[in-house]
């Protein structure tokens, strides 16, 4: 945490990303913690680039979460540092899709279709764990942003 004139504030961090996974029943994108510490998300979203009827779940995995390719959230306040929170879209243990999801979203084949999540409370993530995006059918490329509390 960093103080400004006495006030402890804690670091939003955001990230958008072009999935590339459209495989049914698997991951698109996942956020997750470091060891050091959990996060909150307080916001997500999806925005289809092309006009693609795509369905897709948001939730906890039941299990795995090995990330391959990586990118670290970027701070909305410029004074803080890069995030230790990293969201993934490829896997060398692929998460396993939950039994019950948090969220899910039917979008038409319309360019710019989407959906804003938000969580008055956020969706509390411990330490080195993971919520994730998934493909419930047949998906185009997605654009998904998180936004979190660290």
């Amino acid at each position: 945490m960093y103080g400004f004139a006495g006030i402890n504030k804690l670091s939003i961090y955001s990230i958008a990303v072009r999935t590339a996974n459209q495989t049914i029943a698997q991951t698109a994108l996942s956020v997750v913690t470091p060891s050091t510490g959990g996060i909150s998300i307080l916001e997500t979203g999806v925005t289809l680039p092309y006009a693609n009827a795509s369905i897709f779940g948001f939730g906890h995995p039941g299990a795995g979460t090995t990330l391959g390719g990586t990118s670290n959230g970027q701070p909305e306040n410029m004074l803080f540092p890069i995030s230790l929170t990293q969201v993934g879209t490829s896997w060398s243990t692929q998460p396993t899709i939950p039994n019950t999801f948090t969220r899910i979203i039917s979008l038409p084949a319309t360019v710019g279709a989407g959906v804003v999540w938000t969580f008055p409370r956020g969706v509390e993530v411990v330490a080195s764990n993971s919520y994730c995006w998934y493909n419930i059918s047949p998906t185009c490329n997605a654009e998904i942003w998180y936004c979190w509390d660290e």
